[in-house]
């Protein structure tokens, strides 16, 4: 990084090409000719706790409070495809998130919520295609348009094999479920968002911003050529996916960083993948604040540090943002830390001016400089993901298998906790400006009765049901998972059958089998 930025720094810049209008290809400053001054981001709100009465209640306090969208968190159970009564789901039901075993509990979630109206976001990768049929029978239950229903699954597989881990099935399998999920949803479901393609999880990993931009974009590419191999259109589905980033606390490499992903991914469908539509060149993306900066120490410090986060996620010009509670290091949220968290949104649309002009840092010697780097950069490692696929379709893939990008994350972790440890980098409140007496603040507590009250739901279901329909729907997924048949009509017929959560991952696990990491060293 230089001292001082100067004109000569973007000498040969093109920024007729290269940054130009907003709205217009390639999307340097936003992809609408207006972006806040014709509406404003969705503040969209994570939140899932429990079991989906304690959720629905909290969705509800969201909504008078102001969010304009919902985003939901589910527990591990539900993520990895387990129901609360398995073994395996013991101690976890409802503590990271919601805890869905059935139509019946979708239903209960989302109990006195307008679905023609709101918009959905669901956090959910490996049980994906589960969810979103649960979401759209409870539509249909409740006389919503279903073809009308507008929200996002994120459905990224792939960074769940780098940096999550919530996954169930080979790649290969995991991949086909995505390809399912766009072709369906293209025609059942078309104002849907078919996938929310992370490089949050990478970030929280510890990976750095070009690693995060490259990365994600590696991954989007690798999703959009199985779609094309699978038969699909790109123009088709492409003007459905979105992207899901991180926001941290460098202010301008953050806003630089946003900018430099809109302009390499119109780049790439229109160049690479040869999208014919405006929409299929448009990076579309949801951010949510850096939960692995917030800190346990001193956490009012927290609300700063998120105020920052968000300003870059505005100033970068992003649809929809989440802002974490300042008591996240501790505890998930409290109703008061949330409504801080929303009330810091509000605050930045309404008093801070950054929504009355549309990219106000174009122009910017350093941010436009940036901006450079950060696609320079990123653009090396996507070459480099490149050589290991000679034809070079799938080169994110045996990047994973063979251990490269996540070798890549966690050198860069460990290089910033080393950065930490010798104070290089200053964390306040943490390696520098400590506090020998530390205020102690609420936390919410998971009451753990729920977990008992949730085995019994599903077991009762499991009584009710009509056993003969339940079987021969789980039996019909099996076979669609055998055959090569979309999924997604026989998973949509099971969830409305009663069939569970985990009993219809199980169907697919009878004929996928389940991966195994590789460990890498």
């Amino acid at each position: 990084m230089e001292l001082v930025y100067r004109a000569e720094d973007l000498a040969g810049f093109d920024a007729g090409a290269t940054v130009g209008e907003p709205g217009e290809y390639p999307f340097t400053r936003g992809i609408q000719p207006t972006m806040y001054r014709g509406r404003l981001w969705t503040m969209r709100q994570y939140a899932g706790m429990g079991d989906a009465e304690e959720s629905n209640k909290r969705y509800k306090f969201l909504l008078a409070h102001g969010t304009k969208g919902l985003s939901v968190a589910f527990d591990l159970p539900t993520q990895i495809g387990y129901d609360s009564d398995s073994p395996l789901a013991l101690g976890e039901v409802g503590k990271v998130g919601v805890a869905i075993d059935s139509i019946e509990d979708m239903q209960r979630l989302l109990d006195g919520i307008e679905l023609d109206t709101i918009s959905t976001s669901m956090t959910i990768n490996a049980t994906a295609s589960i969810l979103l049929a649960l979401y759209v029978a409870v539509a249909k239950r409740t006389g919503a348009n279903v073809a009308g229903l507008n929200g996002t699954i994120q459905n990224d597989i792939l960074k769940e094999y780098i940096a999550r881990g919530t996954y169930i099935y080979p790649v290969t399998h995991a991949m086909r479920l995505v390809t399912d999920i766009f072709a369906w949803a293209a025609k059942e479901v078309p104002e849907w968002n078919t996938i929310s393609i992370s490089g949050y999880h990478m970030r929280e990993a510890g990976c750095t911003a070009v690693q995060e931009v490259a990365f994600t974009l590696a991954d989007g590419m690798t999703y959009v050529q199985a779609a094309i191999d699978a038969g699909l259109d790109v123009d088709a589905f492409a003007p459905r996916l979105s992207f899901f980033f991180n926001s941290h606390n460098n202010l301008l490499e953050e806003v630089a960083k946003f900018r430099a992903a809109r302009r390499m991914w119109a780049r790439i469908m229109r160049e690479h993948f040869g999208a014919k539509k405006e929409r299929s060149w448009m990076l579309r993306f949801h951010t949510q604040t850096a939960g692995s900066t917030l800190t346990a120490q001193q956490p009012e410090n927290n609300v700063v540090r998120t105020t920052l986060q968000a300003l870059a996620a505005v100033l970068g010009g992003t649809q929809s943002l989440h802002t974490n509670g300042f008591d996240e290091a501790l505890s998930l949220p409290t109703e008061n830390a949330a409504r801080i968290a929303l009330r810091t949104q509000q605050i930045l649309a309404h008093e801070s001016g950054v929504a009355q002009t549309v990219d106000p840092l174009a122009g910017s010697f350093y941010v436009e400089s940036l901006t450079n780097e950060i696609e320079r950069r990123a653009e090396e490692y996507l070459a480099a993901i490149g050589r290991f696929d000679l034809g070079g379709k799938y080169g994110m893939l045996h990047a994973i298998e063979r251990g490269y990008v996540q070798r890549e994350i966690q050198n860069a972790a460990y290089g910033y906790q080393r950065s930490v440890d010798a104070k290089e980098a200053v964390v306040v409140g943490v390696n520098e400006f400590a506090s020998e007496q530390e205020v102690a603040v609420p936390i919410q507590r998971i009451d753990e009765a729920l977990e008992g009250r949730q085995v019994e739901r599903v077991r009762a279901l499991r009584l009710r049901r009509d056993k003969s329909a339940h079987a021969e729907a789980l039996r019909r997924v099996e076979d669609a998972a055998r055959s090569g048949e979309n999924l997604m009509p026989k998973i949509l017929h099971a969830v409305e059958s009663y069939a569970t959560v985990g009993e219809i991952a199980d169907a697919m696990r009878k004929v996928f089998g389940e991966y195994r990491e590789t460990v890498t060293v």
